[in-house]
């Protein structure tokens, strides 16, 4: 949730319409990740007396209205000017501490003269004494975001040590900070710099320049702090506060130079100083990769600047034990812009839900080789022997990735023959779950910086569990923590209501299972059979598809109701907790996903000839019971609609006409991706003529990076 973009371009000639454009379009790119209003900082005024003066516009809404507000403003801003440097950043905020207005809207600013604004994303959990030690220092703040007072402490430190660099302020107010964050600053006091630190909340760098990068990697340098650098000896705060403002300010004890190299000929190697460069800072590569597909994923506690058209790494030398010989990588990232454009389709959810024959495809290719009834998952191997002695699996995740689990589980019990367990992150905290270090713990996140998630993970490292991370995206947190994974290899996926990831996360589940089983003769029959409705997957994927005219003609009858049951068992329990979950994000409709199992202890009393339904009826060793309780709920007026493999007319026949879907017929372990697609297609069609926006429902965000 929220969105961070920021650019500083050096000798690259830019209009401040251009720089403005750069920066709402690096806004727009990353709108999925949920928010509630947006804003831009950019360096400069149309005052001569004042050309350092930074200009805020701020607005509640969508990025829409942002445009609109810079435009009713152009009168007072001079789109022509150019500038060979200049430094903007931009922000799209989810409401967490004040409701969503113009002061509330990020920038926010240390005073009235916007001396310094800073753009956040995450919680300060120790923003209130902060304030309160600020506010005894006369500060005055003027919104309720905990963002406010990490504006104004650096202000604050910056008047008692105008001496110290950019950076070395903001090393000094991070260490002050508790919670997650990723932050990027600028000032009038420093031009053309930039400084940026995470915790917790991802951010990453780009780097656009003509030259050749002669190195992929950029060392880090370590600060510490020096005797004699103090604020004023009468800021002290009450015992037991973890907020010190008498702690040391930071600077740099290495002259190594921390910055990518660049060949100017075969003998001579330079710093990128002197040569053209933009630099690009954001959330999401998704927004960045229309600029270049060079970028630094940054590690937590890293301070990030920008100044004289150099980039520099720093890190407290109290962590360099620990890192060793730290280097961030400057990264290729393979991703095409079609690949986060939305093409034909009216929304990207659409798309997403289209790209599924493709997107299993990617998620299987070089893995599984049906000929051989080979599974190699590379990421892994080196680790597949102590997943095998292990005493049980753990998978804990949130929301579609927990159904992702739930769906598999069944088959994991089966081809692993361990106690499977699948929690909710959040939950999973708060029991303090016993974990053992003979247990193996999968954190699965489309994302890999979903918050609770991540806090799992790190509990579970601390109690020596094994950690395997499943996730989406390349240079993640979770993909960085874990000590191995599956990248699932979905592709962007923009829309917040996740559809191709979840099921790429179920094969990438499944094909783990078949990995684990591969030495097991008693298990090759069943692990043969798998594999090759595997290979089938995308054709029958392709072929649900194309009921997308019969859901939508369903979706009319539903979308103007108020609630819908989904119900089925087996490996489809999954399917209608995913299904109601999409309906409730996309359509604002209550649903509910009910284990068929349960119908005579509660459900069972909802039924009528009013109350609207679906069943995900399959055949396979369940579908007696199921076909039990269609009876059931038929028998009390019930009039449900019936997903359904194709040629089953045993179930037809206690169907009304034409309420029903079919699907096509594959192995049990997989019925639970082909079901899912109808409610998918299902949940956009009623969500569309519901009027509502698909893409970003409201309060919910793709990126869930606080708990």
């Amino acid at each position: 949730m929220c969105g961070i973009f920021a650019y500083l371009n050096w000798l690259v000639p830019k209009t401040r319409k251009e720089i403005i454009e750069i920066l709402v379009k690096g806004l727009q790119r990353q709108e999925y990740r949920g928010y509630d209003s947006a804003g831009i900082g950019i360096e400069g005024s149309n005052s001569i007396d004042d050309p350092y003066m930074m200009t805020l516009i701020k607005m509640p809404g969508k990025v829409k209205a942002l445009e609109d507000e810079i435009q009713r403003n152009a009168g007072q801003l001079d789109f022509s000017r150019v500038f060979d440097l200049h430094v903007g950043i931009a922000h799209t905020r989810w409401a967490t501490h004040g409701a969503p207005s113009v002061v509330n809207c990020h920038p926010q600013r240390s005073d009235t003269n916007n001396e310094f604004i800073v753009v956040h994303n995450g919680i300060i959990t120790n923003y209130k004494e902060v304030k309160v030690y600020l506010e005894k220092k006369n500060c005055v703040f003027e919104s309720e975001t905990d963002t406010e007072v990490i504006s104004k402490l650096v202000k604050y430190y910056y008047d008692r040590h105008q001496n110290m660099s950019f950076r070395q302020l903001v090393e000094h107010v991070i260490q002050q900070l508790e919670g997650a964050f990723s932050l990027v600053f600028m000032s009038s006091h420093y031009p053309g710099e930039l400084v940026a630190s995470r915790r917790g909340s991802p951010l990453i760098v780009g780097i656009k320049t003509k030259v050749k990068l002669a190195s992929d990697h950029i060392p880090v340098m370590y600060s510490k702090g020096l005797e004699g650098v103090h604020v004023d000896s009468d800021d002290k705060v009450r015992r037991g506060s973890s907020f010190n403002p008498d702690r040391q300010s930071l600077v740099s004890i290495s002259e190594v130079p921390a910055t990518p190299y660049v060949n100017d000929n075969i003998t001579q190697v330079t710093t990128l100083e002197g040569h053209e460069v933009e630099y690009f800072l954001a959330s999401d590569a998704s927004a960045l990769i229309e600029h270049t597909n060079q970028m630094i994923y940054l590690e937590d506690d890293d301070v990030a600047a920008v100044s004289g058209g150099s980039l520099t790494i720093h890190r407290h030398t109290s962590m360099k034990k620990k890192d060793q010989f730290a280097t961030r990588e400057i990264q290729t990232v393979m991703m095409e812009m079609k690949q986060i454009m939305k093409g034909c389709y009216s929304s990207f959810m659409q798309k997403e839900i289209f790209e599924q024959p493709e997107s299993v495809v990617n998620t299987m290719r070089g893995r599984l080789i049906p000929k051989d009834g080979t599974v190699v998952l590379g990421g892994l191997k080196e680790h597949i022997t102590e997943i095998r002695r292990c005493r049980r699996l753990i998978f804990i995740a949130c929301g579609t990735s927990y159904h992702s689990a739930l769906a598999t589980r069944q088959l994991l019990e089966e081809l692993t023959e361990l106690p499977v367990m699948v929690e909710l992150a959040s939950d999973f905290l708060d029991r303090n779950t016993p974990v053992f270090r003979d247990d193996v713990c999968f954190f699965i996140s489309q994302s890999g910086e979903t918050a609770d998630t991540l806090m799992a993970l790190r509990y579970c490292k601390r109690q020596g569990a094994l950690a395997v991370g499943i996730t989406n995206t390349v240079g993640s947190s979770i993909s960085r923590e874990t000590h191995c994974g599956i990248h699932i290899n979905a592709g962007p996926e923009i829309g917040v209501a996740s559809t191709k990831a979840y099921t790429s996360q179920i094969i990438s589940l499944v094909m783990f299972g078949l990995m684990i089983c591969e030495d097991r003769i008693s298990l090759q029959p069943r692990r043969q059979e798998i594999i090759e409705a595997l290979g089938e997957l995308p054709d029958q994927i392709r072929e649900v598809l194309k009921t997308d005219e019969r859901v939508k003609v369903l979706a009319e009858e539903l979308y103007d109701k108020k609630s819908l049951l989904i119900m089925g068992r087996g490996f489809n329990f999954a399917t209608c907790l995913e299904g109601a979950l999409k309906i409730k994000e996309l359509t604002y409709m209550h649903s509910e996903g009910i284990l068929a199992g349960e119908l005579k202890h509660g459900p069972l009393a909802l039924v009528d000839s009013n109350m609207p339904l679906m069943m995900v009826i399959t055949r396979d060793q369940v579908y007696s019971k199921c076909m039990n309780a269609l009876l059931q709920v038929t028998a009390r007026g019930g009039r449900p609609i019936i997903i359904l493999e194709k040629d089953d007319d045993e179930t037809k026949k206690h169907v009304e006409k034409m309420r029903y879907i079919e699907v096509p017929h594959t192995v049990d372990c997989l019925s639970s991706i082909l079901t899912t697609i109808p409610l998918q297609l299902l949940s956009y069609h009623i969500a569309v003529l519901k009027k509502c926006d698909v893409d970003c429902p409201r309060n919910l965000a793709k990126s869930v990076t606080v708990e």
